[in-house]
């Protein structure tokens, strides 16, 4: 095992202060993250040396980057919050703004929450909603304002709430996909076209939407990248490592993430041609998928590599799903970018559509393409639409003959000895 290297999650209380933040709450939950990701990501043995880049961004998520943020407010840059894969963010990035994720995954902020939400719906929304309403969270306090969507039920009601806190524009996602659904859909992103252009003052061009498109296309085309990376034996790089840069995808400039993300995976790319890697080579190849994991559940994935196990995948929205597919970057007029914009975007399977066949057929190809020996699907707790189509899923896997196992879970550490003991009989299972 590593030695363990000094960390801390560097604290900026008079930028918190000048947010309106509850500072005293947040030095706290400062604290306890710094303490956790130090246990978790910096015991690990063998990390790429890429991996500094990320341990730096984490050290400064609530400092540094906050600070760029607000730098690019001052300049003019609008700072869009976002819940889910849905948000087109090439119309962000477009308008010269700023999109960041606001998902909560920290138990920390659910008390200030089920002050007013029931506590029987999704810990994520329950998480994310608590950030703001006790104000502990930068990213929060930053925003002009957010983009919610009505994926599932909690979130779309929530958003009315939300909305007296924060400004929150809500785009209607249909739950099929057909023709008529796409024509809706497409209405929809001229709409936040239009939101985007009323926030700047100035109208959106092709230039600035190809452009766009090509920065977002880079951003996925590197995270595809290391996904195929992680398809090797020995894995070059740990899931939890691999997790941790997918989620700060959503917090950190596009570019950068882009020039970083490749230079970690040129140096993966050198450990695949020698063989060396961060497991044993007969370490259990676990693909993740399900709900996804926001920043800072780490939960599954630490109990299944400190298990003797290595995740090469996550088929989820901070996953694959978020960067599977690209668009086209060359379209000549604005009517056919927006049309390809809304295409792209109603590729995204995830599970409050009806029929969902695109998502079964995703998690088997997925499963062969990181060469992965067993499936865990995850699911928070009270997320109703993954939970019920984990049967499909399951049957799916029994009919292709790959190990299966559902866990659901929230962000407590109540359950944390119970997962463990199953996920260790399970990996018994594909080890045979």
């Amino acid at each position: 095992m590593a030695e363990l290297k000094s960390f801390e999650v560097k604290a900026y209380p008079e930028m918190w202060k000048s947010l309106g933040m509850n500072v005293e709450r947040f030095e706290k939950m400062r604290c306890v993250l710094g303490d956790v990701y130090q246990k978790t990501y910096l015991l690990q043995d063998n990390r790429p040396k890429g991996m500094d880049y990320f341990d730096n961004l984490i050290a400064e998520i609530h400092g540094g980057r906050i600070a760029e943020i607000l730098e690019a407010k001052k300049k003019g840059a609008p700072v869009v919050g976002t819940f889910c894969v849905f948000v087109p963010e090439e119309l962000i990035v477009a308008a010269g703004g700023i999109c960041l994720g606001l998902c909560g995954g920290s138990p920390g902020s659910i008390p200030d929450a089920e002050k007013t939400l029931p506590r029987n719906i999704c810990p994520m929304v329950k998480s994310a909603y608590g950030f703001k309403v006790g104000k502990i969270c930068p990213y929060f306090q930053s925003v002009d304002f957010v983009y919610g969507e009505t994926t599932c039920d909690a979130k779309k009601k929530t958003w009315e709430l939300l909305d007296r806190e924060v400004p929150t524009y809500v785009m209607e996602i249909p739950q099929m996909k057909r023709e008529r659904d796409r024509v809706m859909w497409l209405e929809e992103v001229k709409d936040f076209k239009k939101k985007m252009e009323d926030v700047t003052k100035k109208p959106i061009t092709i230039e600035a939407l190809q452009r766009a498109t090509k920065v977002m296309n880079a951003k996925r085309k590197t995270l595809q990248r290391l996904t195929a990376l992680r398809s090797h034996t020995p894995a070059p790089i740990s899931g939890k490592d691999g997790l941790l840069i997918e989620q700060i995808a959503f917090y950190d400039d596009p570019v950068r993430f882009t020039e970083k993300l490749n230079a970690l995976c040129d140096e993966l790319d050198a450990r695949v041609k020698k063989g060396e890697g961060v497991s044993k080579p007969n370490a259990p190849r676990i693909l993740v998928s399900g709900t996804p994991m926001a920043l800072p559940n780490w939960k599954l994935h630490n109990i299944i590599e400190n298990s003797g196990a290595v995740v090469v995948n996550e088929e989820s929205c901070i996953g694959t799903r978020y960067f599977k597919d690209l668009m086209s970057e060359t379209d000549g007029n604005m009517d056919s970018m927006l049309a390809n914009l809304t295409d792209r975007y109603m590729k995204i399977d995830c599970s409050c559509f009806t029929p969902n066949n695109e998502r079964i057929d995703q998690v088997i190809k997925e499963y062969k393409d990181s060469k992965a020996q067993g499936v865990i699907h995850y699911c928070l707790q009270f997320c109703h639409t993954y939970n019920i189509e984990a049967i499909r899923i399951k049957e799916a896997c029994e009919k292709n003959n790959i190990p299966f196992l559902a866990i659901e879970s929230d962000y407590s550490a109540e359950d944390v000895g119970q997962i463990q003991t199953r996920v260790e009989a399970f990996l018994e299972q594909v080890r045979g």
